[in-house]
């Protein structure tokens, strides 16, 4: 018996591979299946598995070529392999068995003997092609993730680009009533049309540079923002007798975030407040010093709630719930922008929420202690 396990585990063939994914990738369904099998017992391969986060190691993008995360490279045996979207689970299903295989031919000590109607040159080129092939579906799916990628990106900054052009929409209106002055409506027009330049700039470059690189941390006072916000969105929810709750403490510390981008996530998020709440609602906005390192805050209302299958996957891109998409127009992209934005402050978004009962959406914001700005 003990010369049998000898030999079984002499037999096993070691497979390395990588599993770069950050935080909130690994908290999905898809990658939760995916470890979960990598992690099981495949008899005759031995799986090494090791985990590591683009965040915190964005060098290894550019050394393995990676242009969209989560990825899973197989590093040994050779040739190395890429595996990326959401098949990657049946993707390496399909490919288990043949890594076995490549690595004992690998290590054969003498020379496969040739069939009656192929020669050793005949072997050699064809396993030459098969190479070539697989460098070649690998460069195509590599291309297909860069072209997903890319056009997430796109999507999100022509959301974006969505919220000025609509207060702008809002400010004439609010003119032509005889409800703003001249001075009131340039001043707005004048910060909207500049929101809308940077952009326009965020566009041109996203082709180009990482979407977290845009971001221009500083030390913040948040209840301002919110204030901002609050008065910019009072055409949408003035008209419809919504009752409008604020709890901010007078000594909320200051934060560490770029102002653009909070403006933004909280835009977002009220706007989905007032939107799905009823005629007479409630919508509820808290911030709370929560650690000594984080600020809490949060956006509830008495809306149509979320069910609970359906809470983990409304941060992804373009995912909008099927009892109200009938309601509504867009991409489905708000709550993915703000999940980007919320987590590269390194901050954490998530939402509360009962069918009937309302939503609560929370995120947290790093609190401002002299951290140092990132360097250009």
């Amino acid at each position: 018996m003990g010369g049998s396990t000898e030999a079984n585990q002499q037999a096993s063939v070691s497979v390395s591979l990588l599993l770069v994914a950050g935080p909130h990738h690994l908290a999905t369904r898809e990658l939760r299946q995916l470890t979960a099998f990598l992690r099981d017992d495949h008899r005759e391969l031995d799986l090494r598995l090791q985990l590591i986060d683009p965040g915190r190691n964005p060098e290894l993008l550019e050394l393995h070529k990676l242009v969209a995360t989560p990825a899973l490279v197989k590093l040994s045996p050779t040739p190395r392999q890429v595996f990326t979207g959401i098949t990657m689970l049946s993707q390496v299903r399909s490919w288990l068995p043949r890594w076995g295989q490549m690595e004992r031919l690998n290590g054969l000590a003498m020379p496969v003997i040739p069939s009656p109607m192929e020669d050793g040159r005949d072997s050699s080129r064809a396993l030459e092609l098969e190479d070539q092939l697989l460098v070649l579906r690998q460069e195509n799916e590599a291309l297909i993730a860069r072209l997903q990628f890319q056009e997430r990106q796109l999507r999100m900054v022509a959301h974006d680009l969505r919220t000025p052009m609509t207060t702008t929409s809002l400010a004439l209106q609010s003119f032509k009533r005889g409800q703003l002055g001249n001075e009131e409506l340039l001043d707005i027009l004048g910060r909207r049309l500049h929101e809308m330049e940077l952009l326009s700039r965020d566009l041109l470059e996203v082709g180009s540079t990482r979407w977290e690189a845009l971001f221009n941390p500083q030390r913040l006072t948040l209840s301002q923002v919110c204030a901002d916000v609050l008065l910019e969105l009072e055409k949408v929810w003035s008209g419809r007798n919504l009752a409008v709750q604020t709890d901010i403490p007078s000594d909320l510390p200051d934060v560490f975030a770029d102002s653009r981008r909070m403006r933004q996530v909280l835009l977002n998020l009220l706007e989905n407040a007032f939107k799905f709440t009823p005629d007479g609602g409630r919508v509820k906005l808290s911030l709370m010093h929560r650690t000594s390192q984080w600020v809490q805050v949060s956006i509830c209302d008495n809306g149509p709630g979320i069910p609970v299958d359906e809470q983990e996957r409304i941060f992804q891109d373009q995912v909008r719930l099927s009892q109200t998409s009938w309601k509504t127009a867009g991409f489905g992209v708000g709550l993915s922008v703000c999940r980007r934005v919320v987590e590269v402050h390194t901050g954490k978004i998530w939402v509360v929420s009962e069918p009937g009962e309302g939503s609560c959406f929370y995120f947290t914001v790093p609190v401002w202690r002299n951290q140092k700005l990132p360097s250009r």
